[in-house]
């Protein structure tokens, strides 16, 4: 039998025909861009602009950064910075000097990521509230699928099979409740009374489901795998679900929930089974972060062999930072439900090459 034909290389995102049928999702892109910057200056929001070069990319374990050396005036290697995975460092700082509502359009790179979700340079469109609860957020969520299916001109979003209404308000669904309907898996069962996990509990009731878990599975590869495969596939269809309360051990950079220290002040909002925003109830302990800094760096090195340094200006500013919350949304991925694309690039004005 003779081999398969190879594909015929795909013509670039500049090619004439080809831009001229991205042209309406990137004319609906500029809309709801106007319109969300509009939202939150209604609001007396200020809009500010994280610098993309930082000390640290972020320090979550299975975020990979890229990396870039800046040189002295002389030509010789200086300092190694990174392209930021988030303005959340940065957009902190500026809450530790003062600022009190705060967001940012945000430039963000993120390796080893490239998909109909994925893109290695996207937007994050982060936002943040000095002194408001975290479930300020969830109706900030709420206000602004509303506010981008009105502005493309939609009633519905849909993705892969999935519709969802992003006029109804989202329902909101602890972790544990997700993991007990949709996997059957009792989560709160492997956390002691201060979070603590205990990775043969949970493996032993992922496993009793059918899901697949490997003798060097640790608790956070057991719960990903149980999200991954139950739950995420479930949540958003037909309207927005807010995955709410955390495992502390899945929350690094939130604080814990006021009267049960095994959860966190974290959401996750979804819609069409895609995960659009994440958003804490923001921790300010500046021990407690570095603890957990060092935990995910620690994981990081066991899976891929590398570690980002931490960044001790963030720290120090941690001392200083007043209560907050803050969210930060995929906005490519809120434009291609809106404007019914069926991957992010085609919302992107320039994809990166590759």
């Amino acid at each position: 039998m003779a081999a398969d034909a190879p594909s015929p290389p795909r013509s670039p995102w500049w090619t004439p025909s080809i831009h001229a049928d991205r042209r309406p999702f990137l004319m609906v892109r500029n809309r709801i861009t106007r319109a969300v910057r509009g939202w939150f200056e209604d609001q007396d929001f200020v809009e500010v602009e994280a610098a993309a070069l930082q000390v640290s990319p972020g320090n979550e374990a299975h975020l990979h950064a890229f990396q870039t050396t800046m040189l002295s005036l002389a030509g010789d290697p200086d300092q190694t910075l990174y392209l930021h995975t988030s303005p959340e460092f940065a957009c902190k700082k500026l809450l530790a000097a003062g600022e009190d509502k705060i967001f940012d359009f945000a430039r963000v790179w993120r390796n080893r990521e490239r998909g109909p979700l994925h893109h290695p340079e996207f937007v994050m469109l982060e936002w943040y509230r000095a002194g408001a609860p975290y479930q300020t957020l969830m109706d900030d969520c709420a206000a602004l699928l509303s506010l981008a299916a009105e502005t493309a001109g939609t009633r519905r979003f849909s993705f892969k099979g999935m519709d969802c209404d992003p006029f109804t308000a989202p329902e909101r669904l602890s972790v544990a409740e997700a993991f007990e309907r949709h996997a059957g898996v009792n989560l709160l069962a492997s956390l002691d009374a201060s979070g603590k996990t205990d990775r043969d509990a949970l493996a032993a009731s992922a496993t009793a489901v059918g899901i697949r878990v490997a003798d060097d599975d640790s608790w956070a590869d057991v719960f990903s795998r149980v999200i991954v495969e139950k739950v995420e596939p479930n949540l958003g269809q037909g309207r927005a679900t807010i995955l709410c309360e955390y495992p502390v051990a899945e929350a690094a950079l939130a604080r814990p929930k006021p009267g049960d220290p095994r959860v966190a002040e974290r959401f996750e909002l979804y819609a069409c089974g895609v995960e659009l925003a994440n958003a804490f109830g923001e921790l300010t302990d500046p021990a407690e972060q570095r603890r957990r800094f060092v935990a995910e760096m620690d994981e990081k090195a066991r899976i891929y062999g590398e570690r980002y340094p931490l960044d001790e200006d963030f720290l120090a500013a941690l001392e200083i930072m007043p209560e907050a919350s803050g969210s930060a949304l995929g906005f490519d991925r809120l434009v291609m439900l809106a404007a019914g694309a069926s991957r992010v690039d085609q919302v992107m004005w320039v994809p990166v090459a590759g």
